[in-house]
């Protein structure tokens, strides 16, 4: 379970940066599946990215339970890559349905 909390973590907090962006921004109009598979996949993608720029990532058998996965690069990498990528899923559907 230690393996899979910093995930979940990822995927919620990139779900709310995906929502927060469809909501925002009309370019990124769309159905509430593509917002939340995209802001789900950003969201574990960002926290990856961010987690290897700043060094990389708490070990979770170090530190243990919720503390390991409640550290900066899951909540802000996952907020951050859900609302980017949504944000690209958004512009990309607008642009084909012209």
């Amino acid at each position: 379970m230690d393996a899979l909390l910093p995930i979940i973590i990822q995927i919620i907090t990139g779900i709310i940066g995906g929502q927060a962006v469809g909501a925002a921004i009309k370019q990124a109009a769309m159905g509430q599946l593509p917002k939340i598979i995209s802001g789900a996949v950003g969201g574990v993608g960002g926290a990856a990215i961010l987690g290897s720029l700043l060094g990389g990532t708490v070990d979770p058998a170090a530190v243990g339970g919720l503390a390991s996965s409640l550290n900066i690069e899951n909540i802000v990498g996952g907020a951050g890559g859900g609302a980017i990528l949504t944000a690209i899923v958004g512009v990309i559907m607008n642009a084909m349905k012209k």
